[in-house]
Protein backbone atom coordinates (compact mmCIF):
# COMPACT_ATOMS: atom_id res chain seq x y z
CA UNK A 1 0.00 0.00 0.00
CA UNK A 2 1.84 3.38 -1.00
CA UNK A 3 0.19 7.30 -1.27
CA UNK A 4 -0.03 8.06 -4.93
CA UNK A 5 -1.11 11.63 -6.86
CA UNK A 6 -3.68 10.50 -9.52
CA UNK A 7 -5.42 13.08 -12.35
CA UNK A 8 -9.16 12.67 -11.81
CA UNK A 9 -9.54 13.77 -15.01
CA UNK A 10 -9.75 17.67 -14.29
CA UNK A 11 -6.75 17.83 -11.88
CA UNK A 12 -4.52 16.35 -9.64
CA UNK A 13 -5.26 14.27 -6.35
CA UNK A 14 -4.14 12.41 -3.28
CA UNK A 15 -5.47 8.74 -2.87
CA UNK A 16 -3.61 4.98 -2.37
CA UNK A 17 -2.50 2.19 -4.41
CA UNK A 18 -2.58 -1.26 -3.67
CA UNK A 19 -2.84 -4.45 -5.32
CA UNK A 20 -5.87 -7.09 -5.21
CA UNK A 21 -5.54 -10.89 -5.17
CA UNK A 22 -4.60 -11.31 -7.92
CA UNK A 23 -1.67 -8.88 -8.14
CA UNK A 24 -3.32 -5.95 -10.09
CA UNK A 25 -2.35 -2.55 -8.73
CA UNK A 26 -5.41 -0.92 -7.90
CA UNK A 27 -6.97 2.67 -6.83
CA UNK A 28 -8.60 4.58 -4.44
CA UNK A 29 -9.54 7.97 -3.83
CA UNK A 30 -9.15 7.07 0.01
CA UNK A 31 -6.73 9.99 2.18
CA UNK A 32 -3.24 8.40 2.37
CA UNK A 33 -2.09 8.29 6.03
CA UNK A 34 0.25 10.36 7.26
CA UNK A 35 3.59 8.64 6.76
CA UNK A 36 2.67 6.28 3.99
CA UNK A 37 4.78 5.77 1.59
CA UNK A 38 4.56 7.38 -1.60
CA UNK A 39 4.30 5.98 -4.97
CA UNK A 40 7.03 7.18 -6.97
CA UNK A 41 5.60 9.24 -10.06
CA UNK A 42 1.81 9.93 -10.63
CA UNK A 43 -1.10 7.61 -12.31
CA UNK A 44 -3.15 8.40 -14.75
CA UNK A 45 -5.84 6.25 -16.47
CA UNK A 46 -5.57 4.94 -20.15
CA UNK A 47 -5.93 7.60 -22.62
CA UNK A 48 -8.17 7.75 -25.56
CA UNK A 49 -8.77 8.10 -28.90
CA UNK A 50 -11.64 9.18 -30.51
CA UNK A 51 -10.69 8.42 -34.18
CA UNK A 52 -9.72 4.96 -34.92
CA UNK A 53 -10.10 2.28 -38.08
CA UNK A 54 -9.37 -1.26 -36.06
CA UNK A 55 -9.80 -3.34 -39.55
CA UNK A 56 -6.87 -1.29 -40.91
CA UNK A 57 -4.23 -2.10 -37.94
CA UNK A 58 -3.41 -4.73 -35.87
CA UNK A 59 -5.71 -4.38 -33.20
CA UNK A 60 -3.50 -6.76 -30.71
CA UNK A 61 -1.04 -3.98 -29.98
CA UNK A 62 -3.76 -2.20 -28.33
CA UNK A 63 -2.50 -4.45 -25.37
CA UNK A 64 0.26 -2.93 -24.72
CA UNK A 65 -0.35 0.49 -25.52
CA UNK A 66 -1.12 3.73 -23.69
CA UNK A 67 -4.53 3.72 -24.86
CA UNK A 68 -7.18 2.80 -22.40
CA UNK A 69 -10.18 3.48 -25.03
CA UNK A 70 -10.32 3.71 -28.59
CA UNK A 71 -13.41 5.12 -31.40
CA UNK A 72 -13.72 3.39 -34.11
CA UNK A 73 -15.37 5.45 -36.39
CA UNK A 74 -15.70 3.75 -39.47
CA UNK A 75 -16.10 -0.82 -39.56
CA UNK A 76 -18.24 -3.42 -40.33
CA UNK A 77 -20.84 -3.38 -37.24
CA UNK A 78 -20.83 -7.21 -36.98
CA UNK A 79 -16.78 -7.42 -37.14
CA UNK A 80 -16.21 -4.29 -34.89
CA UNK A 81 -18.96 -5.13 -32.21
CA UNK A 82 -17.68 -8.62 -31.52
CA UNK A 83 -14.27 -7.06 -30.83
CA UNK A 84 -15.47 -4.48 -29.01
CA UNK A 85 -17.38 -7.91 -26.88
CA UNK A 86 -14.28 -9.69 -26.35
CA UNK A 87 -12.15 -6.59 -25.21
CA UNK A 88 -14.42 -6.33 -22.24
CA UNK A 89 -14.25 -9.80 -21.50
CA UNK A 90 -18.09 -10.67 -22.68
CA UNK A 91 -17.09 -13.42 -25.21
CA UNK A 92 -14.92 -16.19 -25.95
CA UNK A 93 -12.85 -16.26 -29.08
CA UNK A 94 -13.77 -16.20 -32.70
CA UNK A 95 -15.09 -18.80 -34.67
CA UNK A 96 -11.85 -21.32 -35.22
CA UNK A 97 -14.11 -23.88 -37.01
CA UNK A 98 -14.39 -21.03 -39.46
CA UNK A 99 -11.12 -18.97 -39.70
CA UNK A 100 -13.42 -16.01 -39.07
CA UNK A 101 -11.45 -12.97 -37.49
CA UNK A 102 -13.74 -10.34 -37.62
CA UNK A 103 -12.53 -8.82 -40.55
CA UNK A 104 -9.33 -7.95 -38.78
CA UNK A 105 -5.90 -7.91 -39.47
CA UNK A 106 -3.87 -9.56 -36.61
CA UNK A 107 -5.57 -13.06 -36.66
CA UNK A 108 -8.12 -14.30 -34.04
CA UNK A 109 -8.17 -12.73 -30.88
CA UNK A 110 -7.96 -15.27 -28.13
CA UNK A 111 -10.40 -14.86 -25.07
CA UNK A 112 -9.11 -12.33 -22.40
CA UNK A 113 -8.81 -14.57 -18.61
CA UNK A 114 -9.38 -12.56 -15.44
CA UNK A 115 -5.48 -12.42 -14.49
CA UNK A 116 -4.18 -11.02 -17.37
CA UNK A 117 -3.55 -7.35 -18.72
CA UNK A 118 -6.77 -5.12 -18.64
CA UNK A 119 -8.01 -4.89 -22.20
CA UNK A 120 -8.64 -1.40 -24.19
CA UNK A 121 -12.66 -0.52 -24.05
CA UNK A 122 -13.41 -0.12 -27.45
CA UNK A 123 -16.46 2.07 -28.69
CA UNK A 124 -17.79 2.07 -32.29
CA UNK A 125 -19.63 3.70 -35.00
CA UNK A 126 -20.39 1.08 -36.82
CA UNK A 127 -20.61 1.39 -40.99
CA UNK A 128 -19.62 5.05 -42.28
CA UNK A 129 -23.67 6.55 -43.67
CA UNK A 130 -22.95 7.34 -47.18
CA UNK A 131 -25.01 8.72 -50.01
CA UNK A 132 -25.12 6.57 -53.04
CA UNK A 133 -21.45 6.85 -54.40
CA UNK A 134 -20.41 8.85 -51.94
CA UNK A 135 -17.00 8.43 -49.49
CA UNK A 136 -15.81 6.03 -48.69
CA UNK A 137 -17.74 3.85 -50.84
CA UNK A 138 -15.11 4.52 -53.53
CA UNK A 139 -12.47 3.61 -51.37
CA UNK A 140 -9.84 0.28 -52.29
CA UNK A 141 -9.01 0.83 -48.48
CA UNK A 142 -12.74 0.42 -47.12
CA UNK A 143 -13.53 -2.91 -45.79
CA UNK A 144 -16.46 -4.96 -46.91
CA UNK A 145 -19.59 -3.94 -45.36
CA UNK A 146 -17.73 -0.44 -43.52
CA UNK A 147 -19.93 1.71 -45.39
CA UNK A 148 -23.99 1.95 -45.47
CA UNK A 149 -25.35 3.56 -49.04
CA UNK A 150 -28.78 5.81 -47.91
CA UNK A 151 -30.69 7.25 -50.52
CA UNK A 152 -33.71 8.26 -48.39
CA UNK A 153 -34.74 9.96 -45.21
CA UNK A 154 -36.31 6.76 -44.67
CA UNK A 155 -33.33 4.98 -45.33
CA UNK A 156 -31.04 6.93 -43.29
CA UNK A 157 -33.48 6.30 -39.72
CA UNK A 158 -33.45 2.49 -40.62
CA UNK A 159 -29.53 2.92 -41.34
CA UNK A 160 -28.98 4.51 -37.71
CA UNK A 161 -31.73 1.59 -36.16
CA UNK A 162 -29.05 -0.79 -37.50
CA UNK A 163 -26.02 0.60 -35.74
CA UNK A 164 -27.87 1.08 -33.20
CA UNK A 165 -29.00 -1.83 -32.30
CA UNK A 166 -25.34 -3.31 -33.49
CA UNK A 167 -23.58 -1.61 -30.05
CA UNK A 168 -22.84 1.26 -31.56
CA UNK A 169 -21.99 4.55 -28.90
CA UNK A 170 -22.35 7.07 -31.75
CA UNK A 171 -23.28 7.51 -35.64
CA UNK A 172 -20.84 8.28 -38.21
CA UNK A 173 -21.78 10.31 -41.34
CA UNK A 174 -19.94 11.44 -44.20
CA UNK A 175 -20.55 14.83 -45.19
CA UNK A 176 -16.84 14.54 -47.67
CA UNK A 177 -18.19 17.06 -51.10
CA UNK A 178 -14.08 16.93 -52.26
CA UNK A 179 -14.57 12.92 -52.80
CA UNK A 180 -18.26 12.47 -54.55
CA UNK A 181 -21.31 13.25 -53.75
CA UNK A 182 -23.19 14.61 -50.40
CA UNK A 183 -26.29 14.25 -48.46
CA UNK A 184 -28.59 16.58 -48.79
CA UNK A 185 -30.13 18.70 -45.71
CA UNK A 186 -33.31 16.64 -44.87
CA UNK A 187 -31.51 13.11 -45.08
CA UNK A 188 -28.85 14.95 -42.34
CA UNK A 189 -31.44 15.54 -40.48
CA UNK A 190 -33.19 12.49 -40.07
CA UNK A 191 -30.00 10.85 -39.00
CA UNK A 192 -29.68 13.54 -36.41
CA UNK A 193 -33.07 12.90 -35.17
CA UNK A 194 -33.14 8.90 -35.21
CA UNK A 195 -29.94 9.20 -33.38
CA UNK A 196 -30.89 11.34 -31.25
CA UNK A 197 -34.23 9.04 -30.39
CA UNK A 198 -31.97 6.56 -29.63
CA UNK A 199 -29.73 8.71 -27.47
CA UNK A 200 -26.53 9.08 -29.80
CA UNK A 201 -24.14 11.51 -30.28
CA UNK A 202 -23.53 12.04 -34.43
CA UNK A 203 -20.08 12.32 -35.80
CA UNK A 204 -19.27 13.81 -38.99
CA UNK A 205 -16.68 13.96 -41.83
CA UNK A 206 -17.22 17.28 -42.79
CA UNK A 207 -14.70 18.30 -45.73
CA UNK A 208 -14.73 20.67 -48.56
CA UNK A 209 -16.17 24.38 -48.85
CA UNK A 210 -18.72 25.07 -46.00
CA UNK A 211 -19.43 21.31 -44.99
CA UNK A 212 -17.89 21.91 -41.21
CA UNK A 213 -20.47 24.78 -40.87
CA UNK A 214 -23.12 22.95 -42.69
CA UNK A 215 -22.97 19.50 -40.44
CA UNK A 216 -23.02 22.14 -37.03
CA UNK A 217 -26.14 24.02 -38.48
CA UNK A 218 -27.82 20.65 -39.03
CA UNK A 219 -27.00 19.25 -35.47
CA UNK A 220 -24.02 17.15 -35.82
CA UNK A 221 -22.80 16.73 -32.38
CA UNK A 222 -18.60 16.11 -32.98
CA UNK A 223 -16.77 16.61 -36.41
CA UNK A 224 -14.48 13.88 -36.90
CA UNK A 225 -11.36 16.13 -38.36
CA UNK A 226 -10.61 19.27 -37.46
CA UNK A 227 -11.66 21.49 -40.25
CA UNK A 228 -8.96 21.39 -42.90
CA UNK A 229 -10.07 22.39 -46.03
CA UNK A 230 -10.75 25.76 -45.30
CA UNK A 231 -10.01 28.26 -42.80
CA UNK A 232 -13.03 29.47 -41.01
CA UNK A 233 -13.72 33.07 -40.02
CA UNK A 234 -13.74 34.14 -36.43
CA UNK A 235 -17.18 34.41 -36.08
CA UNK A 236 -17.84 30.62 -37.69
CA UNK A 237 -14.95 29.48 -35.21
CA UNK A 238 -17.56 30.97 -32.22
CA UNK A 239 -20.17 29.04 -33.72
CA UNK A 240 -18.72 25.83 -34.02
CA UNK A 241 -17.00 26.21 -30.76
CA UNK A 242 -20.67 26.88 -28.77
CA UNK A 243 -22.28 24.07 -30.80
CA UNK A 244 -19.97 21.05 -31.67
CA UNK A 245 -16.77 19.37 -30.22
CA UNK A 246 -13.66 19.06 -32.98
CA UNK A 247 -11.40 15.38 -32.95
CA UNK A 248 -8.09 16.56 -33.69
CA UNK A 249 -6.51 14.05 -36.68
CA UNK A 250 -4.42 16.99 -37.29
CA UNK A 251 -1.20 14.62 -38.00
CA UNK A 252 -2.74 12.98 -41.05
CA UNK A 253 -2.24 15.79 -42.94
CA UNK A 254 0.16 17.23 -45.85
CA UNK A 255 2.21 20.35 -45.02
CA UNK A 256 -0.62 22.86 -46.24
CA UNK A 257 -3.85 21.11 -44.80
CA UNK A 258 -2.20 20.55 -41.49
CA UNK A 259 -1.49 24.26 -41.74
CA UNK A 260 -5.26 25.23 -41.87
CA UNK A 261 -6.16 23.01 -39.02
CA UNK A 262 -3.83 23.77 -36.58
CA UNK A 263 -4.47 27.34 -37.72
CA UNK A 264 -8.42 26.23 -37.08
CA UNK A 265 -7.77 24.76 -33.85
CA UNK A 266 -5.83 27.17 -31.79
CA UNK A 267 -8.76 29.68 -32.13
CA UNK A 268 -11.23 27.27 -31.57
CA UNK A 269 -9.47 26.24 -28.40
CA UNK A 270 -9.21 30.11 -27.51
CA UNK A 271 -12.71 30.90 -28.11
CA UNK A 272 -13.44 27.76 -25.27
CA UNK A 273 -14.16 24.82 -28.33
CA UNK A 274 -13.78 21.23 -26.70
CA UNK A 275 -10.77 19.65 -28.45
CA UNK A 276 -10.63 15.53 -28.24
CA UNK A 277 -7.59 13.63 -28.74
CA UNK A 278 -7.66 11.45 -32.27
CA UNK A 279 -5.79 9.90 -34.61
CA UNK A 280 -7.63 8.61 -37.27
CA UNK A 281 -5.21 5.43 -36.98
CA UNK A 282 -5.25 3.06 -40.00
CA UNK A 283 -4.98 6.09 -42.26
CA UNK A 284 -1.63 5.47 -43.64
CA UNK A 285 1.32 4.42 -40.85
CA UNK A 286 -0.20 5.26 -37.62
CA UNK A 287 1.10 3.75 -34.58
CA UNK A 288 -1.00 1.72 -32.51
CA UNK A 289 -0.85 4.00 -29.39
CA UNK A 290 -0.51 7.48 -28.21
CA UNK A 291 0.44 9.09 -31.75
CA UNK A 292 3.77 11.40 -30.71
CA UNK A 293 3.48 13.38 -34.39
CA UNK A 294 -0.82 14.35 -33.10
CA UNK A 295 0.49 15.42 -29.46
CA UNK A 296 3.41 17.78 -31.14
CA UNK A 297 0.55 19.34 -33.84
CA UNK A 298 -1.75 19.37 -30.85
CA UNK A 299 1.05 21.66 -28.95
CA UNK A 300 1.57 23.95 -32.17
CA UNK A 301 -2.21 24.56 -32.00
CA UNK A 302 -2.02 25.61 -27.91
CA UNK A 303 -3.21 22.11 -26.60
CA UNK A 304 -1.11 21.86 -23.93
CA UNK A 305 -0.37 20.79 -20.19
CA UNK A 306 -3.59 20.43 -18.68
CA UNK A 307 -5.42 20.93 -21.70
CA UNK A 308 -3.81 18.25 -23.58
CA UNK A 309 -4.13 16.03 -21.00
CA UNK A 310 -7.80 16.13 -21.01
CA UNK A 311 -8.17 16.03 -24.74
CA UNK A 312 -6.81 12.64 -24.38
CA UNK A 313 -9.67 11.92 -21.96
CA UNK A 314 -7.87 9.39 -19.63
CA UNK A 315 -10.61 6.74 -17.91
CA UNK A 316 -11.11 7.09 -14.62
CA UNK A 317 -8.30 5.67 -12.83
CA UNK A 318 -10.47 4.85 -9.73
CA UNK A 319 -12.35 2.53 -11.94
CA UNK A 320 -10.77 -1.53 -11.61
CA UNK A 321 -11.45 -2.20 -15.22
CA UNK A 322 -9.13 0.56 -16.33
CA UNK A 323 -5.47 0.40 -17.74
CA UNK A 324 -3.57 2.27 -15.59
CA UNK A 325 -0.42 4.61 -16.60
CA UNK A 326 2.53 6.14 -14.74
CA UNK A 327 3.78 9.71 -15.10
CA UNK A 328 7.32 10.80 -13.85
CA UNK A 329 6.03 13.03 -11.18
CA UNK A 330 8.40 15.79 -12.93
CA UNK A 331 6.50 15.90 -16.00
CA UNK A 332 2.59 15.97 -17.05
CA UNK A 333 4.09 15.20 -20.51
CA UNK A 334 1.81 12.28 -21.65
CA UNK A 335 4.40 10.80 -23.94
CA UNK A 336 6.54 10.03 -20.68
CA UNK A 337 3.70 7.70 -19.61
CA UNK A 338 3.74 3.93 -19.22
CA UNK A 339 1.76 1.13 -18.29
CA UNK A 340 2.27 0.49 -14.98
CA UNK A 341 2.99 -2.82 -14.00
CA UNK A 342 2.71 -4.97 -11.19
Amino acid sequence: MKAATFFDGEGWRDGILTADDDGRMLLSDDSPAVGLPRFDGVIIGGFTDHHVHLQLVDHALLAGSRLGRVVDLGANPAAIARLARHNSGETHRFSAATGDSGGFEGGTPELRTPHEARATSIEFAGAFLTPPGGYPSERSWAPAGSFRQIASPADAAAAVAEMADAGASCIKVACNSDAGPVFGDDTILAMVDAASARGLPVVAHAQGPGEAQRAARLGVDTLAHAPFTERLTDDEIAAQAASVSWISTLAIHGDADRSVAIDNVRRFHAAGGTVHYGTDMGNGPTPVDVNPHEIAALRDAGVDDTALLRALAPADPLDPASVLLVLPATTSDPLDARPLKV
